[in-house]
């Protein structure tokens, strides 16, 4: 009975302590955006359609197409292919990975190919396979569906 009271409170604080863990990521200037991660089941998670960082309706979400992360027409989204202060990129283990950006004219921008952070060869792109950063098996990358320790996402705000 014992055993099963504290499964059950850790199960119940893990999510909790690891929010805000991951919102400390983040710079005073900076807002948090959630953890950049292909696992919908993380609360936090850009993937979860449920969570206010993924929702299409929520204000803080990349993938809100009206927000200023998600819109076509704001400096500070990911959907702008002219953005200059995208959400920056931060891995769990506190290393810098660009900007999602889909300006592929920014050097810092995961969508620039010939940049350090969007090139598939570079070892801190996510868009490398082999690389930690990008490996679909690695616990801190956004690319794995199963990640726990996923990249924390940290905009500007307008």
């Amino acid at each position: 009975m014992k055993l099963t009271t504290i499964l059950l409170a850790a199960v119940i604080t893990l999510p909790i302590l690891c929010s805000s863990t991951s919102a400390q990521v983040c710079d005073d200037m900076d807002v948090f955006l959630g953890q950049l991660s292909a696992n919908p089941y993380i609360a936090e998670s850009t993937a979860n359609k449920f969570g206010a960082f993924g929702s299409p309706y929520s204000s803080t979400s990349i993938n809100n197409p009206y927000s200023q992360y998600g819109s076509a027409y704001s400096a500070t989204s990911v959907s702008n292919p002219y953005a200059t202060e995208a959400p920056k990129i931060i891995a769990a283990d506190g290393q810098y990975l660009g900007k999602l950006s889909a300006n592929s004219y920014d050097p810092d921008s995961i969508s620039n190919p010939y940049g350090k952070y969007g090139s598939p060869y570079s070892p801190t792109s996510i868009n490398n396979p082999y690389s930690r950063y990008g490996s679909p098996y690695s616990p801190i990358s956004p690319n794995n569906p199963y990640a726990t320790q996923a990249p924390t996402l940290c905009g500007k705000d307008e």
